[in-house]
């Protein structure tokens, strides 16, 4: 009795890994879904936009771009998060949907690094600290040293609770051992007209809102919160040059399912990647102020968690809490 229960458990098998098999040789055999979890004309549907045109082109089959906004992208990340596993629903996410949200939403409905399967980091948006000219600084040294000797008088801005520009912020301070407030505004363009303006004399924002005014010398450039340089304004610094280890990306990634089949993974990251770095899209990346990344799915996967842990390390040190 144990003997045939054995083979037929082994039938089985063999049939559940021979229809696993034909299922992913046959992938895609109808059309791919790509959601965003945001509205028409965010930066997060345009490369959607973008990517899903060459990817169609490359799989032979339509690659849909569905928005579904709201509830600051948790309404269509959640969506994806429970879709089925076999690469037809896919996301495209932030550092706000997957790294930051998570830890401000009471009750979140999934878990943004358990509950979804990383295709791909597509690219990094760059942030930088800028100041206004009347602000007696120059650089990241002296911005510590005039801030520690002015305790609770500086103020930056930034586009809102919770954003990567405030925690920017806060990490700058964590780590500087500083204390510059934060002061939220709803959006970066507020922010912005109120540092020229003068009401404020720091502000975290998105070096493609802020390169005009830093070239006409309407505000100085302090740093960039990356790594490293910014190839494309080489003349601003790194905050990490001054403080290192610091680092606050903001990005854009693609997600499916968790539980994605290896060979499905494969397929969609081969086409996401290979069209992320055709020279034209990257080009159009760039103006839009990203830097394609394109890395693997355990590249991605160890920064989701890393990116994760932190902003919830900064949200819960800082009491941060949305409007």
């Amino acid at each position: 009795m144990m003997k045939q229960f054995r083979r037929v458990a082994a039938a089985v098998m063999m049939q559940v890994c021979i229809f696993g098999t034909a299922q992913a040789q046959s992938f895609p055999n109808k059309p791919i879904k790509l959601v965003v979890p945001y509205g028409p004309g965010a930066s997060a549907d345009i490369v959607a936009r973008i990517v899903a045109q060459r990817v169609s082109e490359d799989l032979k089959q339509p690659v849909v771009v569905e928005n579904r906004a709201g509830a600051s992208g948790m309404i269509g990340s959640n969506y994806v998060a429970k879709s089925a596993p076999d690469g037809y629903t896919i996301l495209i996410g932030t550092d706000g949907t997957h790294a930051g949200n998570p830890h401000l939403v009471k009750n979140h409905p999934f878990h943004p690094v358990n509950d979804v399967t990383p295709i791909t980091l597509a690219a990094r948006g760059i942030i930088v600290l800028i100041a206004h000219p009347s602000v007696p600084v120059n650089n990241i040294p002296e911005l510590i040293k005039y801030a520690k000797e002015n305790p609770g008088k500086l103020f930056y801005g930034s586009s809102g609770n919770g954003s990567p520009h405030h925690l920017a912020g806060a990490l700058f301070n964590q780590m500087a051992g500083t204390n510059i407030i934060h002061v939220a505004y709803k959006g970066g363009a507020p922010a912005m007209t109120d540092l020229l303006g003068g009401q404020i004399p720091l502000a975290y924002t998105t070096l493609v809102t802020a390169a005009p005014y830093i070239k006409a010398g309407q505000v100085k450039a302090l740093g960039v919160t990356q790594k490293t340089r910014y190839k494309n304004a080489p003349n601003i610094p790194a905050i990490a040059e001054a403080l290192p280890g610091y680092e606050m990306p903001a990005w854009l990634a693609f997600f499916g399912p968790a539980g994605l089949s290896p060979a499905v993974l494969n397929t969609l990251h081969g086409a996401i990647t290979k069209a992320l770095l055709a020279p034209a899209v990257a080009s159009k990346l760039g103006e839009l102020g990203l830097v394609v990344v394109a890395n693997t799915p355990e590249q991605f996967g160890a920064q989701l968690k890393a990116d994760y842990e932190l902003r919830g390390q900064l949200i819960k040190q800082n009491n941060i809490q949305v409007d």
